[in-house]
């Protein structure tokens, strides 16, 4: 254990500080598609009774029309973030009708791309900015891509126990910088473990085979209808994922905010030539929002972001520039196609305990060569994490996955141990106990039981999907919402539809007017 960690870990320790450990706050946004009877992605539109998905706090879509994202309030324990969730998850099944919600992370069957509608938001300055950005996400890496699902994990820490931390380090920071600059250090020692919870989580190591659109690859065949890798745990975090050429040499610095922010904002404004051989327009529509590397900063992909909540006609990097970073959001959960709501309780307690220990212990620069070994190391847990013999890099030479893996729990031991014994009960413990039973056998973890029930159901991804969405649905519907909560969600859904009405009776300019503002926005004003 580090000497800051031990530190930390006996400040902590005491009555007053211990309590600040329930200050923080968990959310989470499930993303699932809806498909019908059949497991084909529905062709319908958003469901009106779920209401609009501009304005609606907690029921939107993401990319496809298909793809919903529940989102939860912020909560300060993921049970009760949970069980929002699943509120959520049963309101939905009761206005569904016949269709289903998609279980697993990888696209169900889909259709040629053409057939493929996405999401759509009406037709204010500020829908149609979402729209054709989402266009543009078509355009550069293909719809098909961008119906991969996956579970955001919401974090913060309350903000007096970061003062609380700046205080015993002596810092004379400002409480915003040290806020700041200890959730970016979270964010580096995340980069050098995150293989662990590929490993430990990960549950798409099969897809359709359609899904590739022809492209070449180096899977294998389990069915006719189904492409694997025998020792995958994810491949939706693959580079079969949400990849391409023009963000391969992004790379943010997570060694600062300033440096963050600073990478971002040469991205959004750094033309790409491919893209702009494509144009913003084909005749006189728009196909793209601009055609430099990224259209806005929300389209760089990582598996962990440093975030602070927006205010109205505010962009992502303006509110970090102006506040500094409120929460982090994981991003590299997959869907557990074994839970009804894509996550169980004990991956939860798992990933506070985990997370606590990347934000207490010692996490100094990363280098290049450092970032291109953590990468490295992400890219063997979800392709061959389960191989017998896999070896990781780290600075003193190679090393077993699951010995490092050992190591870690170890070391978040005590942390876990803190957790509970603010709770008065041993959930942390357990749900690491879980996880080291994982380490000893492979055929435990999420990916391992995927390919386990695919084999002994005759291969096919596509009918293990379907499988467990009737599962999931059977569940939701024999527990239907009560009738309080129809009544509040039935409010939420007439309000954010009047809303939405409201924005598009509101006077405004011209879209390509409202565009060249938005572009023209600065996106860090004190910079």
């Amino acid at each position: 254990m580090s000497t800051l960690l031990t530190r930390r870990l006996a400040l902590l320790a005491g009555d007053e500080q211990r309590a600040l450990l329930s200050g923080g706050l968990r959310g989470i946004e499930r993303e699932t598609l809806r498909v019908d009877r059949a497991g084909h992605l529905a062709a319908s539109a958003h469901p009106a009774p779920l209401g609009s998905a501009l304005t609606h706090p907690l029921i939107t879509t993401d990319y496809a029309e298909a793809l919903l994202e529940f989102i939860t309030p912020a909560e300060h324990d993921i049970g009760v973030t949970l069980a929002k969730l699943e509120q959520i998850h049963r309101y939905a099944y009761s206005r569904l009708g016949d269709e289903l919600l998609w279980s697993q992370s990888m696209p169900s069957q889909l259709p040629a791309e053409p057939e493929i509608h996405i999401a759509w938001y009406g037709r204010s300055n500020l829908g149609m900015l979402k729209h054709v950005y989402r266009r543009g996400l078509a355009l550069r890496y293909g719809k098909a891509m961008q119906c991969i699902a996956g579970i955001h994990y919401n974090y913060s820490l309350d903000e007096r126990l970061w003062r609380a931390l700046a205080a015993d380090a002596g810092s004379h920071a400002t409480p915003m910088a040290f806020q700041s600059e200890s959730y970016l250090a979270t964010i580096r020692n995340f980069r050098r473990y995150s293989w662990l919870l590929m490993y430990l989580f990960g549950a798409s190591p099969a897809l359709t085979a359609g899904f590739l659109r022809g492209a070449p690859h180096k899977l294998q065949a389990l069915s006719d209808d189904t492409l694997y890798l025998p020792y995958a745990t994810s491949l939706r975090m693959s580079d079969l994922g949400y990849q391409n050429d023009a963000q391969s040499g992004l790379r943010p610095h997570e060694n600062s905010l300033d440096d963050y922010v600073a990478a971002l904002t040469r991205a959004v404004n750094q033309p790409y030539p491919p893209y702009a051989e494509l144009g913003t327009k084909r005749d006189g529509e728009w196909t793209q929002l601009s055609t430099n590397v990224l259209q806005i900063e929300n389209e760089y992909y990582s598996t962990i972001r440093p975030k602070r909540v927006i205010r109205t006609g505010e962009r992502p990097i303006q509110a970090l520039c102006l506040r500094g970073v409120q929460y982090i959001e994981v991003r590299c959960m997959d869907v557990d196609p074994f839970e009804p709501v894509g996550i169980s309780l004990e991956t939860g307690r798992f990933l506070d305990a985990f997370l606590l220990f990347c934000a207490l212990d010692e996490s100094p620069p990363i280098s290049e060569q450092q970032s291109a070994r953590y990468t490295e190391n992400f890219a063997r847990a979800v392709k061959e994490g389960r191989r017998p013999g896999l070896l990781l890099r780290r600075e003193n030479g190679d090393v077993a996955l699951p010995d490092w893996g050992r190591e870690l729990l170890e070391r978040i031991a005590p942390v876990a141990a803190l957790l509970d014994e603010r709770r008065g009960d041993g959930a942390h413990a357990d749900a690491l106990a879980a996880q080291s039973a994982k380490l000893a056998d492979p055929d435990l973890t999420p990916s391992a039981k995927v390919l386990a029930e695919l084999r002994a159901s005759g291969g096919s991804f596509a009918a293990f999907g379907l499988r467990q969405s009737e599962r999931h649905a059977a569940y939701f519907r024999a527990h239907p919402p009560s009738a309080d909560e129809q009544a509040y969600f039935g409010e939420l859904a007439a309000t954010s539809l009047a809303e939405q009405a409201a924005i598009e009776m509101t006077p405004a300019g011209n879209f390509d007017d409202y565009v060249a503002a938005y572009r023209a926005s600065t996106l860090c004003p004190h910079s």
